[in-house]
């Protein structure tokens, strides 16, 4: 075995556990660092393949710190702790860890993790460069093509979207002082970009020429590519340069600043923003410094001084690149909306589809995890292949290990033919499996072991069947919470969490309500045969005060009822569910004391009580949560819904 070791732990018992367990294993231990300056050194000196971190070391820097170096050389790293108060935890899944290993330590888990961080940093590295590779041709394309100055801007800002995320990127040479070739791009939708060039960010930002300039010249001129988040940022903005400018103006919470130096030695700066705190990581950088080079190569066409030719591209772009919200048509058919946070969302889905990588999508019920999936299949080289679907909550335990990997004849009582299983079914295409964090503990060994071996075996058969099927898994618990309390493995959620995505909720993209109130209105305006035109401004502000516990899917539900009763044009009156009638008006910065589960608990009540108890049928509980009545039921007993908590004096006996 070729993978080099380097422990970090100031404990000397569990060092030395440590060591004689990766020795016995077949691992090399190149050392043994009890504090972050030692470690550093023995990294520079032995090179390893894979670092143990113990998060609270001696002296005044601890594992994080160590792990944020680690991040920026491109080295895998696990941590090791005792305990971690939330806080710590938070600031350790920044940093993207490779696994994490709770003292004291188990032989097995301690192998299970290294092969799992192995596993993740070598297709992480294969993504990224391959993801590179095609980066660098794009550049090329762009610098070898004609176009305008303004519009190779803009292509350029559209192809490093996937690489530097951002919100708003300024563009500027540091030798241009009248600002004459400085250009903005504002993003507006996914691929869609709002051109700014000077004279419209003085009508945006209110300022004079000699203002900006003042401005511009307050930025610091670093030589080095530097991100800025959370405190730091907040000090950045305290300096009166762009940054402060442009968090002031677009509300930006995070800035990544990348010098690009031209072949003629002038320096063309590109100033990237972010809405979220947390965009911009150690990681970026050594990403940012690699494509320096083929940056330079396209943006020195860019840089000619040919004042005239620059207020005619400007005009021409502004036509081709309006300044509206309406979405253009993508490949994320049926996902809605234009927020920051479901942009964040179509950049993650853009960069795992074209791999095979794993992917586990995270997000409360009903925020479209199923749709997330699709997206993923359609746009991946998959996509001609079949794409199938499993709902662990929905099947009984003992039936979901012949759903999944197929049975023989006579395997079991009942198993009257051959049954072919949902792996073979999508052999050479994606396998989406939602509520994985329903799936029992016996049949998680099982999974991680296809995962791993890429072979099933159907129940009841004696040879082994080879697969080749991508994973798409999907749940809204929090498996790190279950892994912590013993109900889903550390091994397979560290497989199936290589690539996560995290759909937001509803209630944090507001911004989005209106464009999906009218996509329902036409969906169930072609459906019901009426010519509903909008909602009132009344109706627009319940909905904006309301928090969603049941996301798109509640929405959904509530506008194909509120069409079906609408007597005007106008949706004017809806009747919203009032079991959190406690809930502030949106914008207040309240935090809601219920917690997802308990709103989704209550949410599933109120529903049962409107209709009678009655759970399965038409005018079901099932039917209006639009889920099949198998998983309401699971969800029922999840949650400790009895029968008590909605019965009313006409329920049902169903």
């Amino acid at each position: 075995m070729n993978e080099k070791v380097l422990i970090v732990e100031d404990q000397f018992v569990e060092a030395n556990d440590l060591k004689l367990m990766l020795l016995s294993a077949g691992y090399k231990v190149c050392g043994i660092a009890r504090d972050v300056d030692t470690a550093l050194a023995m990294v520079k000196k032995e090179q390893p393949t894979l670092v143990l971190v113990d998060i609270f070391l001696q002296g005044p820097a601890t594992g994080i710190d160590l792990a944020r170096t680690l991040q920026q050389m491109g080295i895998a790293f696990i941590y090791t702790s005792a305990n971690s108060n939330r806080e710590v935890l938070e600031a350790a899944k920044q940093t993207e860890p490779y696994g994490f290993l709770v003292k004291p330590y188990r032989e097995k888990d301690l192998l299970v993790t290294l092969e799992i961080a192995r596993y993740r940093h070598e297709n992480g590295a294969e993504a990224n460069f391959k993801k590179e590779a095609e980066f660098q041709k794009q550049l090329n394309t762009i610098a070898q093509a004609e176009a305008e100055p303004q519009q190779r801007l803009l292509q350029i800002a559209r192809a490093i979207q996937a690489y530097i995320p951002f919100d708003f990127l300024y563009s500027y040479l540091d030798s241009d002082a009248a600002m004459q070739q400085d250009a903005g791009f504002l993003r507006i939708g996914f691929n869609e970009y709002q051109s700014l060039g000077l004279e419209q960010v003085q009508i945006i930002t209110n300022l004079k020429l000699s203002e900006l300039q003042n401005y511009k010249r307050n930025t610091p001129q670093g030589k080095e590519v530097v991100f800025y988040a959370n405190n730091d940022f907040k000090t950045i903005i305290k300096q009166q340069g762009l940054a402060a400018l442009f968090a002031a103006t677009f509300s930006m919470q995070g800035h990544l600043a990348l010098p690009v130096f031209l072949p003629d030695g002038r320096v063309y700066n590109l100033l990237f923003f972010s809405r979220r705190a947390d965009a911009y990581n150690t990681s970026h950088i050594p990403l940012a410094e690699r494509l320096q080079n083929s940056l330079a190569t396209a943006l020195a066409k860019v840089a000619s001084p040919v004042k005239a030719a620059q207020s005619e591209v400007v005009a021409s772009s502004e036509k081709e690149i309006p300044a509206t919200k309406k979405p253009e048509a993508t490949a994320f058919e049926g996902i809605i909306g234009n927020s920051h946070l479901l942009l964040n969302v179509f950049d993650y889905i853009t960069q795992v589809a074209p791999v095979d990588t794993s992917v586990l999508v995270l997000g409360e019920s009903g925020t479209g995890k199923e749709r997330i999936a699709s997206c993923i299949h359609n746009l991946s080289p998959r996509k001609k292949q079949p794409l199938i679907k499993i709902n662990c909550a929905a099947l009984p335990a003992n039936l979901i290990e012949s759903e999944l990997f197929g049975h023989e004849k006579g395997a079991f009582t009942g198993a009257t033919e051959r049954r072919i299983g949902k792996f073979e079914l999508a052999d050479k295409g994606t396998l989406f499996l939602d509520e994985i964090g329903e799936l029992p503990l016996e049949l998680q060994s099982k999974l991680l072991r296809v995962l791993q071996e890429k072979e099933i075996e159907r129940v009841g058969g004696r040879m082994p069947i080879k697969v080749d099927v991508r994973i798409i898994a999907a749940t809204n618990r929090n498996l790190e919470k279950e892994v912590g309390e013993g109900r889903f493995r550390l091994d397979l959620y560290y497989r199936l969490n290589i690539f996560p995505i995290q759909i937001p909720a509803l209630r944090d993209r507001l911004d989005d309500l209106p464009m999906l109130i009218d996509h329902f209105i036409e969906q169930y305006n072609k459906k019901s045969g009426k010519k509903v035109t909008g909602v009132s401004a009344k109706v627009l502000q319940q909905f904006m005060a309301y928090s969603w516990p049941g996301n798109i899917r509640e929405l959904e539900n509530l506008i194909e009822r509120s069409i079906l009763l609408a007597k005007e044009s106008t949706i004017k009156e809806v009747t919203m569910p009032n079991f959190n009638t406690n809930q502030p008006l949106a914008g207040t910065g309240y935090v809601p004391v219920m917690s997802y589960q308990q709103n989704e608990r209550g949410h599933i009540i109120e529903v049962l009580k409107k209709c009678k108890g009655k759970i399965w049928g038409v005018g079901g509980a099932a039917e209006l949560l639009d889920m099949p009545p198998t998983t309401l039921n699971s969800k029922m007993k999840k949650l400790d819904i009895k029968r008590k908590d909605f019965k009313t004096a006409d329920s049902t006996t169903e």
